[in-house]
């Protein structure tokens, strides 16, 4: 598929980035109390939650379920000066480059038993380091190519606008603006720059699992990051609901006011962040999620399968995943009329469940 599912998860040290991860993918990244107790990157894929499959999987009486996945690696906490090399800095910065997407845990939380990296404990100033960290990265790989960029684009009007576009990102980020807060422009043509501003950006707060039903608070940091999705979780909590069954889970999370769990809800935010649906297969064998881009035709989606079935695609047959649940069966939803053949034009919806026909 075209799109790099990993996510990276940055922040400074003792934020609740490792413990994240580790709730995460259920791993065993260290999580100490002093900077820099994670070294190397660690890296865990992740299942997109997704309540349908259990339902088609005891519809179609399979034990096996595949769902969609991404992948989130736990980034090194960064520190002022990381671009200048600062605590392994320009090591981290390198790990951030590589990955689709930033998720950037904020401490929100109150515990004097954790250290602060400056004692100083403002969510503000926290943001701004990080962020600054990663514009000062950008505008040295942006100075390090411009000069050859600009020598290429007398001509090549293709190299010009992309100077045009890298000439402007670094005007955002002399006056301290992260672009990827600006929707509405456009920086298409650099995208394999791999600049670290202008990758999307997900903003976690940390935050005390009594400030988690107060409007309030979070509305005061949801002010810090306006331009940018953000989720409000809470580690501790979140590494309680751990080891309970499902019913004890969800009576925990009642007694917070919550009704779905954070780390769910960060990684549908992540999936839809990236511009990402899944569609799904089913049958005896398995029930599958499979991860397409949004406005992707059949046989784009019949290519994530193989790519011979997107070379050789005739048609596909679906069905709405509500209808077919309603109807009991496959057989019983051709005979409702709620089955349907679409062609190569068809663009694909998240509700899909879908049977290629292909002639390979």
């Amino acid at each position: 598929m075209s799109k790099n599912l990993e996510i990276g998860i940055v922040g400074l040290p003792n934020v609740g980035k490792s413990t994240l991860f580790n709730i995460l993918t259920d791993g065993n990244a260290l999580a100490a109390n002093y900077p820099f107790a994670t070294i190397e990157p660690n890296s865990g894929t992740v299942a997109v939650p997704d309540e349908r499959l259990r339902v088609l999987a005891d519809l179609y009486k399979t034990n096996k379920i595949i769902p969609a996945t991404v992948t989130f690696t736990d980034i090194a906490g960064l520190v002022a000066g990381a671009s200048k090399g600062e605590g392994l800095g320009n090591q981290f910065l390198g790990h951030i480059r590589s990955t689709a997407l930033i998720v950037h845990v904020v401490r929100a939380f109150s515990d004097s038993n954790i250290q602060h990296v400056d004692e100083d404990h403002n969510p503000k100033k926290d943001i701004e380091v990080i962020n600054t960290e990663l514009m000062l990265a950008d505008i040295q790989s942006i100075d390090k190519r411009l000069s050859k960029l600009e020598k290429e684009a007398r001509s090549d009007p293709k190299v010009r606008v992309i100077v045009e576009q890298i000439k402007k990102v670094r005007d955002y980020l002399d006056q301290g603006i992260m672009p990827n807060s600006l929707p509405d422009e456009d920086f298409s043509e650099i995208t394999d720059l791999q600049l670290l501003s202008l990758k999307p950006q997900i903003f976690v707060f940390n935050i005390d699992e009594k400030d988690l039903d107060k409007d309030s608070k979070k509305q005061e940091l949801i002010k810090l990051v306006a331009n940018y999705p953000s989720v409000f979780i809470s580690a501790k909590l979140e590494n309680e609901l751990r080891g309970l069954d499902e019913s004890d889970a969800k009576e925990l999370l009642e007694s917070y006011g919550q009704t779905e769990n954070g780390l769910n809800i960060l990684i549908k935010m992540a999936y839809s962040t990236l511009g990402l649906q899944s569609y799904l297969t089913a049958g005896e064998k398995e029930v599958r999620a499979w991860t397409i881009n949004s406005g992707d035709t059949a046989p784009q989606a019949a290519g994530v399968i193989h790519g011979d079935f997107e070379k050789g695609f005739i048609a596909a047959e679906i069905v709405n995943y509500t209808d077919l649940v309603n109807a009991g069966s496959m057989q019983a939803a051709r005979a409702n009329g709620k089955v349907r053949t679409e062609g190569k034009a068809y663009v694909m919806k998240p509700d899909d469940v879908v049977e290629f026909r292909f002639n390979v």
